[in-house]
């Protein structure tokens, strides 16, 4: 008898319109037995116990808000959390050791959050007991004889002081007000210098809060979250919106916290990142907003692999079908996409008060996607606006194309329902079926259209822009920073769609992002921004990606090895000696390519 789970989305669920015939077409309900029954509150409540998994209610319902899935009935004396009746739940648990760093890896919405605010004492954990909360004691006695029981009885009685790091950065104006330099001094104490220096704050100590980028945020949360007086770190998305050099150096920070023997728990979607920073690895599974399911611990190589393969090898479970498949070296030459008119911009230079941009004269071909690669602060926003027509030269050139879509670096959620937004963008395209594999479907959409633009989560609002981007009729399309708030697998859909919408539409795409294997999986040639951040910065040539690679990681000083198995890119630690070999013969990214 398989584990029935039943999940009812109430954002979605308008049952006073519909007839109810999740109820009416029920075979169990019309063979007399309650299966499926209206609650006292209007929303249609599913008997796991009676339901016999038939689906018929899951294809019925007009607004697509149940959902019902089997597992393994093995799993039920595993259910940490369920957040009321026909909701999410969560089983098993991640722990976290003393002077280890361990690591999460998942989809979005598979309850990595949910079981981190677990581990923080935000949430208590009802083991699926819905008619009352259980105390921490016992939930810690549900797991006896394991590291998580001496934790959470730890948690239970004050010892353990947690930091926390939130996920959405972006929400930080709204809750804290004031001088970066005035925040920092009360949150870090003593450590407040150390800081400053480690995460290249000092030329923001007078600005406001609400004045600082997504960069910025993200270094300041992490600063006040490892400056503070604690014994056990959870850090949610450390990497978002820093460039690679901020990333690597964020991640030998935290790493240096273990040597007091602390716990950290990190959850990142950047897997060079994770693999850096992780001594072990927890992998998440199931669907998204209905179930999670916690994986391991695994050694980081192995469970990193074990999530890009789909399948875990010592519980027989695939929860993927297609493995995430790296390139061993470069994609096809550029000479291969060539054909029709290069779109051309001149030799130019944009000047602000205290940076300037110096653009090199270049050319994109139709179907060519341009990666653009560089740190924060470089101009690789301000070139993008100068493509777009945003901004104009200091030469006065406005240059101007037929057709542009602008997906910007922090989208701007809108008073718009998400089909309304998109029926807009794409035109009579949003009724046929081509644009529904080619957009809708790929991006996982398709729950999010009757949402309002408002409500929407980071990861959430980050695929409608995209999608909406997408989903216009131009000539160039000029993505900023498409991979934020994205877990693994949906960076990986987009490069898909990206690199097929530039193929089919003959279409122009700029793409800036700080994640190396979404550039790598998308690019066709890479734009290398250099120069000094904040100061001046020199937009070069695009060239082919072995270069473009070679040339910003010998800038940043970062090597990268292949796994042997799933051939994905790793960092070699600095100074071993498959790094200084790498650095020797001039290969940072594509060795034995």
């Amino acid at each position: 008898m398989p584990l029935r789970v039943a999940v009812l989305d109430r954002e979605k669920c308008d049952s006073r319109k519909c007839g109810q015939p999740c109820i009416r077409f029920c075979p169990r309900v019309r063979s007399g037995i309650e299966a499926i029954k209206m609650g006292e509150d209007g929303y249609p409540v599913i008997i796991e116990a009676l339901c016999v998994g038939c689906g018929i209610c899951a294809s019925k319902c007009p607004f697509k808000a149940i959902t019902i899935v089997n597992l393994p009935h093995e799993l039920g004396k595993d259910l940490i959390h369920q957040y009321g009746v026909n909701a999410f739940r969560l089983y098993r648990l991640p722990y976290i050791e003393s002077g280890a760093v361990i690591g999460l890896i998942g989809k979005n919405g598979i309850g990595k959050t949910t079981a981190i605010k677990i581990l923080s004492g935000q949430l208590k954990p009802n083991l699926g007991k819905l008619d009352g909360e259980p105390q921490l004691e016992e939930v810690a006695r549900y797991f006896r004889g394991s590291l998580l029981q001496e934790y959470l009885i730890q948690l239970s009685k004050g010892a353990i002081k947690i930091s926390y790091k939130p996920q959405y950065i972006d929400k930080i104006p709204k809750i804290v007000k004031g001088k970066v330099g005035e925040i920092l001094k009360r949150v870090a104490g003593e450590n407040f210098e150390r800081v400053v220096e480690l995460f290249e704050l000092k030329h923001l100590l007078d600005r406001d809060v609400s004045a600082l980028s997504g960069g910025e945020l993200q270094r300041l949360a992490l600063a006040a979250c490892l400056s503070r007086d604690a014994n056990t770190f959870l850090i949610d998305e450390p990497s978002s919106f820093l460039d690679i050099r901020q990333r690597f150096r964020t991640a030998s920070a935290i790493r240096s916290m273990i040597e007091d023997g602390r716990r950290i728990l990190v959850c990142d979607h950047d897997l060079a990142v994770l693999d850096y920073l992780s001594d072990k690895i927890f992998v998440f599974y199931g669907r998204p907003g209905v179930f999670g399911v916690v994986s391991g611990p695994f050694s980081v190589r192995e469970g990193i692999n074990i999530f890009l393969n789909g399948y875990i090898p010592s519980e027989n479970v695939r929860f993927r079908s297609e493995r995430i498949i790296f390139h061993v070296r470069p994609p096809s030459r550029v000479e291969e996409v060539e054909g029709g008119t290069p779109l051309y911009w001149p030799k130019m230079k944009k000047s602000y008060d205290g940076f300037s941009l110096e653009v090199h004269e270049g050319e994109a071909y139709p179907g060519e996607v341009i990666g653009i690669l560089g740190p924060n602060g470089i101009g690789k926003t301000t070139f993008i606006k100068l493509l777009a027509g945003i901004e104009k030269s200091d030469e006065g050139y406005e240059l101007k194309f037929r057709s542009i879509s602008y997906k910007p670096q922090y989208p701007e959620p809108r008073d718009v329902i998400v089909e309304d937004a998109l029926r807009e963008a794409a035109g009579k395209r949003f009724e046929s079926e081509i644009y529904r594999g080619e957009v809708i479907e790929p991006l996982s959409l398709d729950r999010l259209m009757d949402k309002n633009m408002m409500e929407l989560s980071g990861g959430e609002l980050q695929k409608v822009s995209i999608a909406e981007a997408l989903s216009r009729d131009a000539e160039i399309y000029l993505l900023d920073e498409p991979s934020a708030y994205l877990d693994v697998e949906e960076r990986y859909s987009i490069t898909k769609v990206i690199k097929r919408i530039a193929r089919d539409r003959r279409a122009y795409i700029f793409l800036v992002d700080h994640d190396l294997m979404v550039l790598d999986f998308a690019s066709t040639r890479l734009m290398v921004f250099s120069g000094e951040p904040g100061k001046n910065g020199i937009a070069n040539p695009p060239t082919d990606l072995r270069s473009g690679f070679n040339q910003f990681l010998k800038e940043m000083g970062i090597t990268f090895r292949r796994d042997a198995e799933t051939k994905r890119p790793r960092a070699n630690k600095p100074g071993s000696k498959l790094d200084r070999l790498q650095k020797q013969v001039g290969e940072y990214y594509y060795l034995g390519s």
